[in-house]
């Protein structure tokens, strides 16, 4: 008989992985590391082996070194008690029989002088100003005018993003995924609309995306291809990055993508937390081009999942905001149960309300 199991509920060979389900909890920024060091701590360690049911887990985005910073308590991974509490979290989702990946951040020009190094202007490929906001201690704020980058600086950057996956290693992660979506550097340099460079990372579409590239080849320097995994949001407007061409330009990233043998593509398809549509862009042609894992997200519910992967358009699919209020959203998706709602007051910052304080399946159960 054949089984009547989705598709999206049965193990996957991700790279080096063996994954017990298709879902993915997606990067997810909570602004709970520690004050003062950056490092993330025992509520973090909770909060992630909560969610260790998942087939894999992707950490919220991760500075690579505190120039890369551009929100206030958010994890890094470039100081001793960074990896040290990193390790921590690790630990725990192993112990939980889960399988975790770090995503590496280099904002960009998505930041604010407060957070920068000697209060220093945030860089970009070009000195303009993104139209979006950022999280400082007093709250939501413009971000600063930036500074482009010269270019003796890019090959430093590079180097940041090495050292960060290196320090994952040692912080016993899975693997690392490449941030190079929603408008921060890498995707900065990408979209000719943030980068108006006149020199070898501007201009063509080859020169644009060189950073990325370069990023991604000096990571498989220091770790297996089966390890490595990128972010891209092709046509999402998030922080004032857009392409005026995002077929031309993603197809041949992608292209060259799949040259390396990367584990996976992590596709936000259409606007970031927004509506799907929002630009036309081809992403079932663009999963054809890639040989590894394709991970689809962006307003998937539980029907619209079961179906991508049924019908071979998606190999894994990420979940994002279900993830923060539904710890066990593996199982309340295979029993089609009902979903907590998030408290979106405690999205970012604090402590463990809103954060590691929501109720499981069993215990919704119990309470009626």
């Amino acid at each position: 008989m054949p089984s009547t199991t989705p598709k999206l509920f049965t193990p996957f060979r991700l790279g080096e992985l063996d994954l017990p389900n298709r879902i993915v909890m997606a990067p997810l920024t909570r602004n709970r590391a520690t004050h003062g060091t950056d490092a993330p701590n025992a509520l973090n360690a909770e909060y992630y082996r909560q969610r260790a049911t998942a087939g894999l887990l992707i950490t919220e985005a991760t500075q690579i070194s505190q120039q890369g910073q551009g929100y206030i308590w958010t994890p890094g991974i470039y100081t001793e008690a960074q990896v040290e509490g990193w390790r921590g979290v690790t630990q725990a989702v192993h112990e939980a029989e889960g399988r975790i990946f770090i995503q590496l951040w280099h904002v960009g020009r998505v930041s604010h002088t407060s957070l920068q190094p000697g209060g220093g202007q945030p860089v970009a490929p070009s000195a303009i100003r993104a139209k979006t906001k950022t999280f400082v201690e007093s709250g939501f704020v413009d971000v600063s005018e930036p500074r482009a980058l010269d270019l003796e600086e890019i090959p430093l950057i590079v180097r940041d993003y090495v050292k960060a996956a290196e320090n994952a290693a040692r912080a016993g992660f899975d693997g690392v995924e490449i941030h190079a979506a929603n408008g921060y550097l890498l995707d900065q340099f990408m979209k000719d609309g943030s980068n108006h460079r006149t020199d070898s990372y501007g201009g063509s579409i080859e020169n644009r995306v060189r950073l990325t590239l370069e990023v991604t080849d000096a990571i498989l320097r220091v770790l297996p291809k089966g390890k490595v995994g990128i972010r891209i949001s092709p046509v999402s407007p998030a922080n004032d990055a857009e392409d005026s061409q995002p077929e031309k330009l993603f197809f041949h990233l992608v292209e060259e993508l799949n040259k390396r043998g990367i584990a996976y593509v992590h596709a936000i398809e259409g606007a970031t937390g927004g509506p799907r549509g929002n630009r036309p862009f081809d992403f079932a042609a663009l999963r054809k081009i890639f040989n590894g894992a394709y991970m689809a997200n962006n307003g998937y519910i539980r029907e619209l999942a079961i179906e991508t992967v049924e019908k071979g358009d998606a190999d894994l699919i990420a979940f994002g905001v279900p993830f923060i209020a539904n710890a066990d959203l593996v199982a309340r998706l295979r029993a089609n149960a009902p979903l907590n709602k998030p408290d979106k007051a405690r999205f970012y910052g604090g402590g463990a309300e809103g954060y590691t304080d929501y109720p499981f399946l069993d215990q919704a159960d119990a309470a009626e």
